[in-house]
């Protein structure tokens, strides 16, 4: 008998502190699952394998009537089954009109909420920088520094005298800004 299904069978009979020793035994093996199954989903998922885990680990140990598994097998085929459950409860909520459902999610690292393509959009990002200034005027002269000065980040953080860690913050936002008020979203 496994050490794993030792520890089961101690849930079984009411031991409280042998779910304490299960999440050590089967963690690693619990991530990899995990792992595997996030490795299917669509790119920008935003639930991390790790989170899958502890998630899954806490429907099956937290529940409030007591599971019984006949062994390790049983276990992980129940823990699969939870992060399954977990994943489609997830893809549901995120696909709710109220929580952007229609919506295609961005990554804005990769997105130039500025493009200098046509002269017209150069008049229309000068107004939402203008708009941008009355909300936030650090976020706006970040956004002139980098784009028409052509300054890094952190460049743009020393000319603006301002921490680094506060000059990103500002550029996250100004670019999400902007990006909203350029596109309409």
């Amino acid at each position: 008998m496994s050490e794993v299904t030792q520890v089961l069978d101690a849930i079984r009979q009411g031991d409280p502190h042998s779910a304490e020793q299960l999440l050590p035994l089967v963690y690693a093996e619990l991530r990899k699952l995990a792992a595997q199954r996030m490795a299917h989903e669509a790119p920008g998922q935003t639930l991390q394998a790790t989170a899958l885990v502890h998630e899954a680990y806490l429907r099956l140990l937290g529940a409030e009537k007591a599971q019984h598994w006949d062994n390790r097998a049983h276990f992980f085929a129940a823990a699969a089954e939870a992060m399954r459950r977990i994943l489609i409860e997830d893809a549901r909520r995120k696909s709710r009109m109220k929580r952007g459902g229609d919506r295609q999610r961005v990554d804005l690292e990769h997105v130039d909420a500025v493009s200098l393509a046509a002269p017209d959009e150069v008049l229309l990002i000068d107004e939402a920088l203008t708009r941008l200034e009355a909300h936030d005027p650090q976020a706006a002269q970040l956004v002139r520094l980098r784009y028409y000065a052509g300054l890094s980040v952190e460049e743009a953080a020393e000319m603006a005298g301002i921490a680094r860690s506060s000059a990103y913050e500002h550029w996250s936002y100004a670019r999400a800004w902007l990006h909203c008020e350029l596109h309409g979203k």
